[in-house]
């Protein structure tokens, strides 16, 4: 194998890191809404702080999926699931993969101590609480002996992680805690990720199988998998228009990030429900459903952008 570096932006993963930007970004907006306070600098930490921890936690899961065999027996790896496939093909990266893990958790770790002392006393615990759930996650969610992918935990941190998580560290960074709007806001960025990790596992079955991966489409099987994600997806809309009716003024802007979903739902969930067994059929509904994610995260911020306008 070519020993040329594949590029620092696919060994990250760069694509996927939207999925801890949009939560940064909404958590920092509802806060503003709160507090009618923007702290510029404050944004700018916490936004650090998080692409660096998903950095890290992208690096170590395609160093731990390679080292214990789900990447490597995986014949179906694509830009939606399956990891990057750099260590697969790139072995010799695996230091430079260690270096770049570790240099991202030292900077998650310097920025966190900056903002320690920029947010107001009382919402330090839950920084700090923050921080080294997000520094445990970031390695052990595929490392062992923890495992918590392995173990049929996964789908539940990773919702935590890019929902109330991400969501909270954002609000606290602009010093505002467990206002109603935040916290009905939490649940809403760690569904549109999970979305992507159900549509995933399910491409993704017979090297999880394999290997003892044990998520939600190998312990229950990809047709069952299709009619969570369709529940998954509904519980999410049912939750922004809650979302909305808790703004005092023009709530309803919110919804217009529903509007993917009516287009793009049905579609994605009939070529689940109709090719659950065929991994080259799925990418197509992996590669709808990720363009709805970021639809969806794009509309949401430019609504709540809109609401704060107005």
């Amino acid at each position: 194998m070519d020993r040329i570096n594949p590029g620092f932006l696919k060994m990250v993963r760069a694509p996927f890191l939207s999925s801890i930007i949009t939560p940064l970004i909404i958590g920092t907006l509802l806060a503003i809404y709160v507090s009618e306070i923007f702290y510029v600098f404050n944004f700018f930490i916490v936004f650090i702080m998080g692409i660096c921890l998903h950095i890290a936690t992208n690096v170590y899961n395609d160093i731990y999926d390679t080292l214990q065999g789900t990447d490597k027996v995986n014949i179906n790896r694509n830009e939606y699931s399956g990891g990057s496939g750099v260590l697969v093909d790139y072995p010799h990266l695996l230091p430079v993969m260690y270096r770049i893990a570790r240099f991202s958790l030292g900077g998650a770790l310097i920025t966190s101590i900056v903002l320690l002392f920029r947010i107001h006393e009382t919402l330090r615990i839950y920084l700090i609480l923050l921080f080294f759930l997000s520094v445990f996650f970031s390695k052990y969610y595929t490392a062992a002996p923890i495992k918590l992918a392995y173990r049929g935990l996964g789908e539940f941190f990773v919702w935590l992680a890019f929902g109330p998580m991400a969501i909270l560290v954002a609000a606290v960074s602009q010093n505002v805690g467990f206002h109603k709007l935040i916290i009905m806001a939490m649940p809403i960025s760690g569904i549109s990720t999970l979305s992507i990790l159900l549509i995933g596992q399910m491409i993704d079955l017979d090297a999880d199988k394999l290997t003892g991966k044990w998520g939600v489409a190998v312990r229950l099987g990809n047709k069952t998998t299709s009619y969570i994600y369709l529940f998954v997806q509904i519980f999410l809309c049912i939750n922004m228009v809650i979302l909305a009716l808790l703004f005092l003024h023009n709530g309803w802007l919110l919804l217009l990030s529903l509007i993917p979903y009516v287009f793009l739902v049905p579609k994605i969930f009939i070529i689940l429900i109709h090719n659950y067994l065929h991994p080259e059929l799925l990418k197509k509904a992996a590669q709808l459903n990720v363009f709805l994610h970021l639809a969806f995260s794009l509309l949401f911020i430019l609504s709540l952008v809109l609401i704060l306008s107005l």
